[in-house]
C-alpha cells in the first residue's frame, strides 16, 4: 500500500505590505508579500484574539497578477503549499523561513489607488485586461 501526504494551504486574510515584485537573473517573475489572518475565541466578557502573519511567495503569472492588482489592506484568498528554505548570511549564521508558495491568489475585494470619483472610469476602461 502506498502512503501519501498532503501539503495544502488555504488562507483568507488581508495583505500586510505592498507586494514586492522582482525578476530572477534568468527573467522569471516572483513576488513576496504577507497576509494577516485573525482568530477570535471565548465569550464577550473573556474574548481573546490572535493575529497570525504569513509570508507568501508567488512565481510567474501568479506573481505578475499579484504585482499588478494586489494592494496593502486588500482581502484575498490564497491557495498553495508550505515551503521552508534556508540560507547562510555573510556572518555564516543559518536562517530558515517557512513561506506559502502560492498556486492561486483571488481578490475578495478590490482596492483602488485612485480617488473614488475616477476609479470607476479606470476600471471600466481596463475591464477587458482583467484575467478573469
Amino acid at each position: 500500500m502506498q502512503r501519501s501526504s498532503i501539503n495544502k494551504v488555504i488562507l483568507v486574510g488581508r495583505v500586510g505590505n505592498k507586494p514586492e515584485g522582482r525578476f530572477t537573473p534568468s527573467g522569471t517573475s516572483t513576488v513576496s508579500f504577507s497576509i494577516a489572518t485573525n482568530e477570535v475565541w471565548g465569550t464577550d466578557d473573556k474574548r481573546q484574539e490572535h493575529t497570525e502573519w504569513h509570508n507568501l511567495v508567488a512565481w510567474n503569472k501568479t506573481a505578475d497578477f499579484v504585482s499588478k492588482y494586489i494592494q496593502k489592506g486588500q482581502l484575498i484568498a490564497v491557495e498553495g503549499s508550505l515551503r521552508t528554505r534556508s540560507w547562510t548570511d555573510k556572518e555564516e549564521k543559518l536562517h530558515k523561513v517557512t513561506e506559502v508558495l502560492c498556486n492561486s491568489v483571488t481578490p475578495l475585494e478590490w482596492k483602488s489607488e485612485e480617488p473614488a470619483e475616477s476609479s470607476s472610469q479606470v476600471s471600466d476602461e481596463n475591464e477587458e485586461e482583467l484575467p478573469f
